[in-house]
């Protein structure tokens, strides 16, 4: 199976990097006591790092903005996955425990304020890609059962015909939500070249670790950037 970046997202932000770990044999689990611990600890490191006023003007919130902004996409309208989840935590709440595999993913995107996605791989049947839906592109809404078709011209991440993320960074469907008996997951994170580039290695190595040694799974780790739009996994 293929994953590629269309050339025109490289264009409007030449220093993107993607990466991809391919999780397998993950033994996901109800969230531990211990699991829900340390996602908490990642909401009240958030809070100490960044206030609700200052939250678009972060720094590292406003990298992801600027890049939505890039491709006309309004953030205000269709706000990040990291930075809805930060909104949320900077208020005083916590977000709801899950499962165990999506709390601690969510755990690493909190500490390092960094985009990460899970997408369960059986719900995959034709190559990824990040690109300008058409008229035949189609979206499952989370915790619906009916198709939703989109416009042409929007930036997504897919499967063959299917979105997997609308509006590139907001919204994820139904196929490929991680659940309780997800084994095999296709884990991309997106981040930045520059100061911003510590933390996306800081948050690969440590999903990496949490594969092999909470969920005793299996992982193959790729980078798609402007000199490597595509892989094959």
């Amino acid at each position: 199976m293929k994953y590629t970046v269309d050339q025109w997202v490289f264009d409007k932000n030449p220093g993107v990097r993607f990466g991809i770990i391919v999780g397998k044999g993950i033994k996901n689990s109800e969230t531990t006591e211990e699991d829900s611990e340390i996602l908490g600890k990642a909401e009240l490191l958030l809070r100490s790092r960044i206030k609700p006023d200052n939250l678009k003007s972060h720094e590292d919130i406003e990298v992801y903005r600027n890049a939505l902004l890039s491709v006309g996409i309004n953030p205000n309208k269709f706000m990040n996955s990291v930075e809805a989840m930060s909104k949320r935590v900077v208020k005083g709440d916590s977000l709801p425990r899950i499962n165990a595999l999506v709390d601690r993913c969510n755990a690493i995107a909190l500490t390092e304020v960094i985009s990460l996605g899970g997408h369960d791989l059986r719900d995959i049947d034709e190559d990824l890609e990040v690109r300008i839906t058409t008229d035949a592109d189609k979206f499952l809404p989370f915790g619906e059962e009916d198709f939703e078709q989109v416009k042409a011209g929007e930036l997504v991440f897919i499967s063959g015909n299917k979105i997997q993320t609308r509006q590139w960074l907001w919204r994820q469907s139904e196929l490929g939500k991680v659940r309780l008996d997800s084994t095999d997951v296709f884990f991309q994170l997106v981040g930045f070249e520059g100061d911003h580039g510590k933390k996306f290695n800081r948050a690969m190595r440590a999903l990496e670790n949490l594969i092999s040694d909470r969920f005793e799974g299996s992982f193959e780790t790729y980078e798609v950037n402007r000199t490597n739009r595509s892989i094959e996994f």
